[in-house]
């Protein structure tokens, strides 16, 4: 027939050809394509075989989907999600993507156990680890507690790990922390690495220091917020933050009076993108720093708003603020500037911290002195501070700690916020410390030689060259270290011992000790924000264990870093330095 010719034309002119060169995956170089009228024909989609599931492409696809629901936080169900499986295959049509069981039973705590062994091996090198602790709540009202670990690696870096995210039932007692950290210690293999413990200054964790007897320093970043919080509930100030808060929070429920207000910042201040008022948070001191910063920033623009026809604004609803008001509120904000920079200094995690403690906290009791001429607000802003000041750091232990640190940072070796005697009490204690740390060397080594035999034991037929005694030299390395040149506040003191460890063998090995202990619990905080993340409302049924697994693999687990944008590390660290300028200088 004429239909049965036509087809047999058809098949004729179809002419084979190969895969085109868009599509990238091996498997097409295997398949022919038939050319009908100058247009490839669709390959059916049973012609394509299926990955084994067992086959090394398939367990590596499976693997980083897994990576990318620990690092980026997605839902377990996202294996489920329509986009997200067109996505897969379109990417490779052979792989058969696991069910979400499989990533929640399987493919996700592998990850984990192997991430976990990676990091207890890293660990396990350290000679010395300090933890922070710090408690949260979910969502879901469930109680947990993070440990994160802090250590200095032998290229001198300091290293980070969340260890766990454990759901506490008990009430947060002192012996329950306690058992806690304890369990942790040994669950870690961490016995053997003279553990120091940073934490807030509630009592169950001072409690939970002494039962488990670690040493024990109090996060500063905390301390911080109890002085600051004190001023803040002045009557005075508390009034100030009341109307500044009013303000801002009516710009962030009126829509019309949000759209004005960034007409006149363009008027008023000139500004090309208009900036938005801050409200503060009850729990963030800074917050309330930032809040009235930014209201003097904008206040031009802010009267303009609020005195608008257009808005028609309730005096009674919305108080505009005095000139006495605005001046006090700019007082405020210049007497907490230190506070709030000390804060932003104390929270960088790539060096070390626990060394700036004392001098800043010394600096701040100077900035906290009434001066001549301050209003009686401001005498009453810097007496809260300072009294709450005076009342943290007197444990002897804590002192010894914070002051010993200080020493070993060559940025602040000069220990000029001490009396003379208390600078020569600390010296006398780190060249002891450092001598111990030589003896510690000695017995070793005499203890190795009778398992290494006599081929390894000098030839005594020589005279023996008398050897140092560790004590002196320790002192010899102590003398060079003082009079060795000041290192400025912008050097990174890990770097310079990392320069300088072959001159001071014994002082670099104790400053490696000192160096690895932060001085806040920051870390274990923002793993909150983290956790958050992990625990919406969504998932608020998600298991202990799975929060734990996916929290520890967020901050753990490490992705090539020809995979990673660059962040804004590096602009964080010129804050940081900012800030220490400004305290310092």
């Amino acid at each position: 027939s004429k239909m049965a010719e036509a087809e047999g034309d058809d098949c004729d002119r179809r002419v084979i050809k190969n895969a085109p060169k868009a599509w990238k995956a091996d498997i097409w170089a295997h398949f022919g394509f038939y050319e009908v009228n100058g247009k490839l024909d669709k390959i059916e989609e049973s012609l394509v075989s299926t990955l084994p599931h067992n086959s090394e492409r398939a367990k590596r696809i499976t693997r980083s989907v897994a990576c990318f629901i620990a690092k980026d936080l997605r839902p377990y169900s996202v294996v489920e999600n329509a986009g997200f499986r067109h996505m897969l295959k379109t990417i490779e049509p052979r792989y058969k993507l696991p069910t979400r069981a499989t990533f929640t039973d399987s493919a996700l705590p592998a990850l984990y156990k192997e991430t976990k062994a990676k990091v207890m091996e890293s660990t396990c090198k350290a000679r010395r680890v300090a933890i922070t602790s710090d408690a949260w709540t979910s969502v879901a009202t469930e109680s947990y507690v993070t440990i994160t670990s802090h250590y200095i690696s032998e290229d001198w870096k300091i290293v980070s790990h969340v260890l766990q995210t454990r759901a506490v039932y008990e009430s947060h007692t002192g012996a329950h922390m306690a058992r806690l950290l304890l369990d942790v210690v040994e669950e870690w293999q961490l016995t053997d690495k003279s553990v120091v413990l940073v934490t807030d200054n509630a009592a169950n964790m001072i409690s939970a220091a002494e039962i488990g007897k670690f040493p024990h320093v109090k996060c500063f970043a905390h301390t911080l917020n109890l002085a600051a919080q004190r001023a803040l509930k002045l009557l005075a100030v508390s009034r100030l933050l009341g109307r500044v808060r009013r303000i801002s929070v009516y710009f962030h429920r009126s829509t019309k009076a949000k759209h004005l207000f960034e007409e006149n910042q363009r008027v008023v201040l000139k500004l090309t993108s208009p900036l938005k008022v801050i409200t503060d948070v009850a729990t963030r001191w800074n917050s309330a720093h930032d809040m009235m910063e930014r209201f003097l920033q904008l206040q031009a623009a802010v009267h303009a708003t609020l005195l608008s026809p257009a808005l028609n604004v309730d005096e009674s609803d919305i108080v505009t603020l005095s000139r006495a008001n605005l001046a006090n509120v700019e007082e405020v904000v210049k007497t907490l500037k230190p506070v709030k920079d000390a804060t932003v200094f104390m929270s960088e995690e790539s060096s070390p911290t626990v060394s700036l403690i004392a001098p800043v906290y010394a600096q701040l009791l100077q900035s906290m002195s009434d001066n001549i001429g301050d209003q009686p607000l401001i005498r009453d802003v810097k007496n809260a501070i300072k009294t709450d000041l005076l009342k943290r750091y007197k444990s002897e232990a804590e002192k010894k700690i914070l002051h010993t640190s200080s020493a070993l940072d060559p940025r602040f070796k000069g220990l000029p916020f001490l009396t003379e005697e208390e600078r020569l009490d600390v010296s006398a204690g780190v060249t002891s410390e450092a001598a111990s740390l030589e003896e510690v060397i000695h017995f070793y080594l005499k203890s190795c030689c009778p398992l290494l035999g006599p081929a390894f034991i000098n030839d005594t037929s020589e005279p023996a060259v008398q050897s140092k005694t560790a004590d002196a030299s320790a002192e010899e390395e102590m003398d060079l270290y003082c009079r060795s040149p000041a290192v400025p506040l912008s050097e990174d003191p890990l770097d310079w011992w990392h320069r300088h460890k072959g001159t001071f063998p014994l002082l670099s090995r104790l400053a490696k000790r000192y160096m690895c202990i932060p001085g806040t619990s920051v870390s274990a905080e923002r793993v909150f924000s983290t956790a958050g993340d992990v625990i919406t409302a969504k998932r608020s049924a998600l298991k202990p264990d799975h929060v734990d697994q996916l929290v520890f693999l967020h901050k753990n687990l490490e992705i090539p870093k020809s995979d990673v944008m660059v962040g804004s590390g590096q602009a964080y660290n010129c804050h940081c330095l900012k800030a220490a300028k400004l305290l310092f200088c």
